[in-house]
């Protein structure tokens, strides 16, 4: 069985796409060969800065010869049905073979396909992809109609025997013909060399100095840059995202680490991290005993004869620019902190936030009041919270800022603190944004906690107020991360805070300015309230919680109550996984079941209570008795938010329910006891919606 190697090299792929498209070359490449009736053992795809490779192995030889067998119309049908499915099946009417059947004789034809040579197919399968290849984006170049990310110069393309034979794969998409050489290294091994299969292939790209695989070429930067620094008393900040990219920018890393002049180590760390990895793609190399980031790590692509202290020299050339923009931006915001930051926060109203919510100086006036209300409730002072809130946005129109987005809030921080103003204020403009993913961290000060919830909260309440929503995957003002955050925040804090009068406070602020009435606000709050639940059933469906469990508790009182929907909804969901949970689920429904039915034939409510006296047999007695002694307990424990202890009293009617379903017929023929038995079922009913809705639990 054949291996098939393919190497597609063209100038330079963009780092973001290298890895995608190696996927999507071997997803399409095996794909199109199963389809076309060829096998496989085993497939992988690499890919470097000028080429995507893909190794399969275990090929099979040709396709097999397939026959399949079609029937048709029938022998009376009309002339135009029949050379219909003759043109279909592509056979004549001598091919076709008449069966009897019952509704008559109908026509049935054998379609034979014979087998394919595997490297036809390849040749067809891979011109395909080539052609269609889903690059984010791609070009054309020269006078040729070929679409790809950037000029593609060859294709390499053969099967290996299992003597070791190589032949080459017959293919010319738009003048460029396979064939089984490929290049080496741009500038330490130019030419072009022969392969006859894919260690060899890769035994030579070696030799000539470059490495196949990204995880390789990763591995060996990170460990070569982690042992220079270590040499020097220092360590590398980590960045995966960084060395991906970086693995992405050369075919032979060769790790360099330089010096950052003392004209800049003053600077913020974070400043001097960020301006190396955005603009220049260097590693960040610390001091852990000072915390400052004193020297950079940067990847050449080749290796020089002075080791490279030319590389190095340049790249510390335009480093000393770089920085010296950070340093001129920094000495700048330093001056506006200094004085307060007032200039700052008048810029603010010039900035719109949204053309129906005001600017971004009206924003801050809203978060402030609404930081100032939350405060109490999460243990913050106010007057704190407030001054908090109104830092918060004050570093957006900074010239670092400006510069570098990513660091609106820890700039904020420094600047409080060159301001003089608490550590409180500058730890709230820093953590304010969080939490801004699942594994984002949530803020713990209780000042923080309350900048950060009214940020959002303004932010949501703003928009259901001018009725913006996020639609389908459209959410510019990322509404859905806010709500998340909200949530986090809740219960990350533990508060006991109902959502439903904050959201009808908030969106009551834009009542009069929009024109719209009480009775609107009311429907709208209870609209963001539901985008709220939503959110909710996706984190706690990401803690394992299923999704009837969390609908079941939703339906509750109390709902805008995160915190409590949380207890109630672990409590539940954990009674349900136990056989005892399971089994009086059952009996649960069963009894919600027969009792519905009654109720709706009967056009009455069974609801007043049983009475022992019209109990005929034991187990109706031991049920009423179960029954009576666990609704006082469960009541007790709803009200007290002991959920637990819900579902351990729920627990104990287990088996009197289970045992009087097993002995009891309910619709007794005595209407006495018929009534009675109704009204029994409608205990269970009421003591099992007194946990959660159990009526919306699936099963």
């Amino acid at each position: 069985m054949p291996d098939l190697l393919i190497e597609l090299f063209s100038e330079e792929i963009p780092a973001r796409m290298q890895t995608r498209a190696a996927a999507d070359l071997k997803a399409r490449m095996t794909d199109g060969l199963v389809e076309a009736g060829l096998t496989y053992a085993g497939a992988a795809a690499f890919s470097t800065p000028r080429r995507l490779t893909l190794a399969i192995d275990g090929l099979t030889a040709a396709s097999p010869t397939t026959r399949e067998e079609r029937k048709g119309p029938r022998t009376d049908a009309p002339e135009k049905a029949i050379e219909g499915f003759l043109r279909g099946a592509g056979v004549t009417r001598d091919d076709l073979e008449v069966r009897d059947e019952k509704k008559g004789q109908v026509y049935y034809a054998t379609i034979t396909k014979p087998g394919r040579d595997a490297d036809v197919i390849i040749a067809e399968v891979l011109e395909g992809i080539i052609r269609n290849f889903p690059w984010p984006k791609s070009m054309r170049w020269g006078t040729g109609s070929l679409r790809w990310v950037r000029p593609l110069h060859s294709i390499l393309c053969i099967l290996t025997d299992d003597a070791g034979e190589a032949s080459v794969v017959g293919l010319d998409v738009d003048g460029i013909k396979a064939g089984n050489t490929t290049e080496g290294h741009r500038f330490m091994a130019p030419g072009r060399f022969a392969v006859t299969g894919f260690d060899d292939y890769a035994a030579k790209l070696k030799k000539r100095h470059v490495v196949l695989d990204a995880a390789e070429r990763a591995d060996a930067i990170w460990q070569d840059a982690t042992n220079q620094a270590f040499a020097a008393g220092l360590e590398v900040a980590e960045d995966a995202g960084l060395l991906a990219e970086v693995a992405g920018l050369v075919e032979w890393p060769v790790v360099l680490m330089g010096r950052i002049d003392e004209t800049f180590l003053g600077l913020p760390p974070e400043v001097l991290q960020t301006s190396m990895k955005e603009h220049q793609k260097f590693f960040s190399v610390r001091n852990p005993k000072t915390g400052r980031i004193e020297r950079f790590i940067t990847v050449a692509n080749r290796e020089t004869a002075d080791n490279g202290a030319t590389i190095l020299a340049g790249n510390q050339k335009v480093l000393f620019a770089r920085l010296s923009d950070a340093k001129f931006f920094w000495e700048n915001d330093l001056r506006v902190a200094q004085a307060g930051g007032q200039a700052w926060q008048d810029a603010l109203a010039n900035v719109t936030f949204h053309n129906k919510l005001g600017t971004q100086a009206d924003r801050v006036n809203r978060i402030a009041a609404l930081a100032r209300e939350i405060a109490p409730v999460v243990g913050a002072d106010p007057d704190l919270a407030e001054q908090a809130a109104r830092w918060a946005k004050s570093d957006l129109p900074s010239e670092m800022v400006y510069e570098f987005p990513e660091l609106q809030g820890l700039m904020g921080r420094y600047y409080a603190d060159v301001a003089g103003l608490p550590p409180e204020v500058g730890a709230a403009a820093q953590d304010h944004y969080a939490p801004l993913g699942p594994s984002d961290a949530v803020p713990t000060a209780p000042v923080s906690i309350a900048v950060a919830l009214a940020d959002k909260l303004d932010i949501l309440t703003g928009f259901w107020a001018i009725d913006e929503k996020p639609t389908g995957s459209k959410d510019p003002f990322a509404l859905r991360r806010a709500a998340l955050g909200v949530i986090r925040l809740v219960l990350d804090s533990n508060l006991r805070r109902k959502l439903d009068g904050i959201l009808i406070k908030g969106i009551g602020h834009w009542q009069a300015h929009q024109g719209f009435n009480a009775i609107e606000t009311r429907l709208r709050a209870a609209s963001l309230l539901s985008f709220f639940h939503d959110r909710f059933k996706v984190f706690l469906r990401d803690q394992g919680i299923r999704h009837d469990v969390i609908d079941a508790c939703i339906a509750m009182p109390g709902s805008d109550d995160l915190a409590l929907l949380v207890k109630r909804a672990t409590a539940l969901s954990d009674f349900l996984k136990t056989e005892d949970g399971e089994n009086l689920l059952q009996g649960f429904k069963r009894a919600n079941n027969i009792l519905t039915q009654a109720e709706q034939n009967d056009g009455v409510e069974y609801s007043f209570g049983a009475d022992a006296k019209f109990a005929e047999t034991q187990e109706e007695r031991a049920l009423f008795a179960a029954l009576t002694e666990a609704e006082p307990q469960i009541a007790a424990a709803v009200k007290s938010e002991d959920f637990a202890a819900v579902m351990f009293a729920l627990a104990g009617l287990r088996a009197p329910i289970d045992a009087f379903f097993d002995a009891v017929q309910v619709n007794s023929d005595n209407q006495v006891v018929r009534r009675n038995r109704l009204n029994m079922l409608g205990q269970i009913r009421k003591i099992g919606l007194a946990a959660a809705d159990l009526t919306r639990i699936e099963g």
